[in-house]
């Protein structure tokens, strides 16, 4: 594996471990995705549940394989010890890079069952951190179907937090099922970020694995 990226972020709440084979079994990935609650989990994604278990295999060899190429930090979501399923899978979380415009592109999802815990700005506030604080990029976006609801709560308010906003909408940019949707565009600068939270956050990086505690 690449060693650009850190194998383990450790936040107040949530570990969030790389998603490759090694890390995360195929097996136990493919029985939470292909689950009937994914349906809703993927009424604005690009993506549907998964029908075999080659297709969550797949999934997971692309995570490493953009890993290993410095494109893609995907991780496998995991409440810590005190929170309510502690240790079970809860989603998958990333930082997709632009070397060239040094950006990056954050994505998310989470099964329902855990919901309106704000893990979503817990993760994006660790990302952040380290797209700016340790990749070295300037900016970082995110966007929604401007029809997700839920999204656009979580992200308005973190976005806040981190002293982003929204920038516009991006017409047709989004393939969902058969038809093509479009999306709220939102980004922070490292500017901004460094402005609003002066550059502190909670969030520990591991970049080997056994060295978590």
């Amino acid at each position: 594996m690449s060693d650009l990226f850190p194998e383990v972020i450790e936040t107040d709440r949530l570990r969030l471990a790389a998603a490759t084979p090694e890390a995360v079994h195929p097996l136990d990935v493919y029985e939470v995705c292909s689950k009937p609650e994914m349906d809703e989990v993927t009424t604005y994604m690009p993506w549907s549940r998964h029908e075999t278990p080659k297709v969550t295999k797949d999934f997971l060899d692309d995570c490493a394989s953009k890993w290993n190429d410095a494109e893609s930090a995907q991780f496998a979501v995991f409440p810590r010890e005190g929170e309510d399923s502690a240790g079970e899978l809860a989603g998958f979380g990333g930082l997709h890079t632009d070397w060239d415009r040094r950006a990056g592109t954050l994505g998310f999802w989470l099964r329902p069952r855990y919901w309106g815990r704000g893990y979503s700005g817990e993760r994006a506030e660790a990302l952040v951190a380290l797209a700016f604080d340790v990749l070295d990029l300037e900016i970082v976006e995110v966007k929604h179907a401007v029809e997700n609801e839920n999204s656009k709560r979580a992200i308005e308010k973190y976005m806040a937090v981190l002293g982003g906003d929204r920038d516009g909408r991006d017409r047709n940019s989004l393939p969902v099922r058969d038809d093509v949707v479009d999306q709220f565009v939102y980004s922070v600068s490292r500017e901004e970020w460094l402005e609003t939270t002066g550059g502190e956050y909670d969030a520990e990086f591991y970049w080997d694995a056994s060295d978590v505690i």
